[in-house]
């Protein structure tokens, strides 16, 4: 039999259910606010280690500029040991280096000393030129080769062998050694050589002003024989 002591401690516990129902609901919410922190946090340092704060890099940006800065210093007043180099100077090219006329013929200087208008022709190291003499020497015991087949035949009473000429056209004015004789070759007159019988031909009888060259360095001229 149910007693009236009985009915009040029923009545008590269906009075604590909400209570109890309410401080469950409340752990629940903090526990999981809790997490929510702790997760939260978690990413917030996995952000920092990936990218530092601002503040942190101009930090960093200062003392690395500051350092380099200080080393900078201790370099200026560091001793350098300063390396020294003999140069050598070449007395006649530095000379003659500053006037615009001077040239250069077989390692020489050299500077114009005239112009003569002669008659220039032209011939070939072939038969057809030279006849029985057309050996591919020339006077002065010289392949016709030399210089590229860049020579010339003069008279030796206006021009010695060895004279130094530049001739308009010829061996893109390039300067041109006299290394030949012709036996039609007389006075102001030149034969130019050509490789072959149609490029003389092609360069037909010119009438032009040639330059003669000396050399520069007051030495004597160099024996023809030899310039090869």
């Amino acid at each position: 039999m149910t007693t009236d002591q009985d009915k009040l401690s029923a009545s008590r516990r269906r009075a604590l259910i909400p209570r109890l129902l309410a401080r469950f609901v409340l752990r629940a919410a903090a526990v999981v606010a809790m997490l929510t922190v702790v997760a939260w946090t978690a990413v917030l340092t996995k952000q920092s280690r990936i990218a530092p704060p601002l503040a942190l890099v101009e930090t960093v940006g200062a003392d690395r500029y500051q350092s380099e800065a200080e080393s900078v210093r201790e370099s200026e007043l560091t001793p350098v040991e300063l390396k020294t180099e003999t140069v050598k100077f070449d007395p006649i090219q530095d000379e003659h280096s500053a006037d615009p006329q001077t040239r250069w013929f077989n390692g020489r200087p050299v500077r114009p000393a005239t112009t003569i208008t002669m008659l220039v022709t032209a011939y070939s190291p072939d038969a057809k030129s030279c006849g029985d003499s057309a050996d591919g020497i020339t006077a002065t015991l010289h392949s016709v080769q030399t210089n590229g087949f860049k020579l010339v035949a003069s008279d030796p009473k206006v021009l010695p062998m060895g004279s130094m000429l530049s001739i308009p056209g010829y061996g893109e004015d390039m300067i041109v050694p006299v290394l030949d004789v012709g036996g039609k070759i007389k006075g102001n007159r030149l034969d130019v050589l050509f490789p072959t019988h149609e490029q003389a031909i092609q360069w037909g009888a010119r009438r032009l002003k040639v330059t003669v060259w000396e050399f520069a360095d007051g030495k004597p001229a160099d024996n023809p024989r030899k310039l090869r």
